[in-house]
């Protein structure tokens, strides 16, 4: 009987046609030839990937790790002035080491804790606010109706003015005979101590910086798939259940990365108290203000280690903040839009009806 199955062998001496050639069913294998061609490419990658790299790194160096480090040795230095020793007037600000810091803390701690609490609270407030009408404006916009595109215009405005024009339009809008008593029918003085000034500050950041992540969340909305949101209808998911169950979660990414630009800007909050309300008013003095205030009276030793802290808050907020909840601000899978999430949203839905 003839086995089929496989071609009997052929014996070929050397020196015949054919001698040398790999025989039929059998590949030659060359890992090792295969892995150092692997790791030669892999390291010209890596050579392209920083020489692409190091100009956006030596930029980086220049503008923000130079004067960081400019700011910090300025820190360690006091404030000149006649040297008691010599009666001489000091020509360079004498080196104090830490004493700035320690001031900070100490003698100056009751002007530094209030205008920290002032930072926090500004940013907290306006930041929870500003994303809950942000959301709001963009649902709206990404409605389909006759003159959206001027909503859209209109909406976005505020955003495009100048931040110290928008806080001379709200310290006119705050005037003790401005717009605001005039509609509420009170005599309240905006822009004095008080925690009206607060109300002032909120209100005017509110306005100008809402429509930023109202503008991240349309973008956020206009690439999520309606087929979504048919197949929500078709399992008879309401309106708020689509909100919450399927828009959330979809624009979670872009409502992230503007929350982070938002929270990150709020505390740096400068120009806006300052315009509208004034400087050296306690009720709105942000940090950013005490630094400013420290350098124009000539003192820059401890304005640079008020900004140095400043630095280190919002570093700290922006490293907690992507520690947190940054695990898909990058959307890094947590789209939802593929087929797998479709089918895991309907199962979620089918659970919960039978559940009802």
């Amino acid at each position: 009987m003839v086995d089929t199955q496989s071609p009997p062998p052929v014996a070929t001496a050397p020196g015949t046609p054919g001698a040398g050639r790999p025989r039929p069913g059998r590949v030659r294998r060359h890992r090792p030839a295969r892995a150092a061609t692997g790791a030669t490419q892999g390291r010209r990658s890596a050579q392209l990937a920083g020489l692409l790299v190091s100009p956006t790194l030596l930029v980086l160096s220049l503008i923000v790790l130079y004067p960081t480090v400019q700011a910090f040795r300025e820190s360690l230095y006091g404030v000149g002035g006649l040297d008691p020793e010599t009666g001489f007037f000091n020509g360079s600000d004498p080196f104090v080491g830490l004493d700035n810091y320690t001031q900070v803390f100490g003698d100056n701690g009751e002007r530094f804790w209030n205008a920290f609490w002032n930072t926090s609270f500004f940013t907290v407030t306006t930041v929870a606010l500003e994303t809950v009408i942000g959301v709001a404006m963009a649902l709206v916009m990404h409605r389909a109706f006759k003159g959206r595109g001027l909503v859209r215009a209109s909406i976005l405005v505020p955003w495009a003015v100048p931040t110290a024009i928008s806080a001379l339009l709200w310290r006119w809008i705050f005037n003790g005979d401005g717009v605001a008593n005039a509609v509420l029918g009170t005599d309240i003085l905006w822009t004095t101590e008080g925690f009206h000034a607060k109300v002032a500050v909120i209100i005017a950041e509110v306005w100008k910086t809402a429509p930023f992540i109202g503008l991240l969340v349309l973008a956020g909305l206009q690439v999520i798939d309606k087929e979504v949101y048919e197949a929500a209808r078709i399992d008879g998911a309401s309106a708020p259940r689509q909100f919450w169950h399927i828009t959330l979660p979809l624009v979670r990414p872009a409502l992230l990365v503007a929350v982070l630009f938002r929270t990150l800007d709020a505390l740096r909050m400068f120009d806006l108290p300052y315009i509208l309300v004034g400087a050296q008013k306690s009720s709105v003095e942000t940090l950013s203000m005490l630094a400013q205030n420290e350098a124009a009276n000539v003192r820059f030793g401890p304005g640079a280690a008020y900004a140095v802290i400043l630095f280190l808050y919002v570093l700290l907020v922006a490293l907690a903040f992507v520690r947190l909840l940054g695990a898909n601000l990058l959307g890094d899978g947590a789209s939802g839009a593929s087929p797998a999430g479709r089918r895991k949203w309907r199962r979620r839905v089918g659970r919960s009806e039978v559940t009802a």
